[in-house]
């Protein structure tokens, strides 16, 4: 693995504290998907990813400060 800014090698001191940083922000990710997939089986909350509001959604509920 290489530092693309230096243009070397990682050393392993730099190798082992990206693979802690990676495990860790994996893990992360996994809990809050988790968290995601459970909740009150009698009210379900359905999570969409999408560049456009979903159709009769007013754009203008999304604006970004």
């Amino acid at each position: 693995m290489r530092n693309e800014r230096l243009d070397e090698p990682l050393s392993g001191e730099e190798l082992e504290l990206f693979l802690q940083y990676l495990n860790r922000f994996a893990r992360h990710d996994l809990e809050l998907f988790a968290l995601w997939r459970v909740g009150d089986p009698e009210r379900p909350a359905y999570l969409t990813f999408r560049r456009d509001p979903e159709p009769g959604v007013d754009p203008s509920a999304y604006r970004r400060p």
